[in-house]
């Protein structure tokens, strides 16, 4: 149980980071004068790409139940309007800032399953959501009392909240035996249909400007997407939907750490603390759960051997 409970918390930290790459490769392709819609269009397209090969070289069955197509069609459809509300928050603050918004989608995850599903929300969960919001807050304090935008903040929450469904009902559905690569490939699949019709049936597509730049929306696909969405759901299968979505804290830290190694950030011992925050956060929802895994087991053993009256 503990190894299993370690894979779900592993495979969590992974999905985390990868998604935190989105905008070290989407604002680059944004520079090159291209819209929201078609770097999201390349990102699903070659992610689908990517795991359509994967699936053929592992021979699984690309075929659906009936009761599976309406459950797909809708994950896809969230993840789908998560990405594009995120990458066009980008357009009116800084994508660092943006990320660090979209976690409050742990928070909307706990409150929805507590709220639809009766989930218990422990001491310990709630601790952690505040030092990890504290610790975000420290990351990006405005400096000089700037005022965000009220639009890209608010296509942010809707990102966050699409999110949070998406990880609840994968969690919560007929969806949850599926295997990984073939559930992954049909969100984005229907996800995709998505872009194509904003797009006009790609005709209104932002070509790629420069061979050069070509890694960029490869990238996408295979770190925030293939990578992150393939990860997260083995993190939600082995440990659940909260714990999974509370490990997000680890999305602006490396959002962080590229904006200092790639981009010549400085980091200024606010940050640092911020940093210290959301990893003592991370640490005690994985401590926490096994420590109260443990006590739950020492009490039932205490019953056992001396029963109440």
């Amino acid at each position: 149980m503990e190894r299993v409970t370690f894979k779900g918390f592993a495979y969590g930290a992974i999905a985390a980071a990868s998604y935190g790459l989105n905008p070290l490769f989407a604002l680059p392709l944004y520079a090159d004068g291209m819209g929201a819609d078609s770097v999201l269009f390349y990102r699903y397209a070659f992610g689908l790409v990517m795991l359509g090969v994967m699936m053929l070289v592992q021979k699984q069955s690309f075929a659906l139940r009936r009761c599976e197509v309406l459950p797909l069609v809708i994950m896809g459809l969230l993840f789908s309007f998560s990405s594009l509300t995120l990458f066009l928050s980008y357009n009116y603050m800084d994508a660092g800032i943006a990320s660090t918004i979209l976690f409050v989608y742990p928070v909307l995850v706990a409150i929805l399953m507590a709220v639809f599903f009766k989930e218990k929300v422990s001491p310990i969960t709630m601790i952690s959501i505040a030092l990890a919001f504290t610790g975000i807050s420290l990351l990006y304090q405005g400096e000089g009392g700037q005022t965000l935008s009220l639009t890209g903040v608010t296509l942010v929450f809707i990102s966050s909240l699409t999110y949070a469904l998406y990880i609840i009902g994968v969690n919560r559905s007929v969806l949850k035996d599926m295997p990984i690569a073939k559930l992954t490939f049909y969100v984005l699949l229907f996800g995709l249909s998505v872009y194509v019709i904003r797009l006009k049936f790609c005709t209104q597509l932002d070509v790629v400007s420069q061979p050069v730049l070509w890694i960029n929306p490869v990238c996408l696909a295979l770190f925030p997407t293939v990578i992150s969405l393939v990860a997260m759901t083995k993190s939600i299968h082995y440990i659940g939907s909260t714990p999974a979505a509370i490990l997000g804290a680890l999305e602006p830290l490396t959002a962080i750490c590229c904006g200092v190694l790639v981009f010549g950030e400085r980091l200024t011992p606010r940050i640092i603390l911020g940093i210290v925050l959301i990893l003592i956060a991370v640490t005690l929802i994985i401590l926490g759960k096994s420590l109260i895994r443990q006590l739950q087991v020492r009490v039932i053993h205490r019953n056992h051997h001396f029963p109440q009256r």
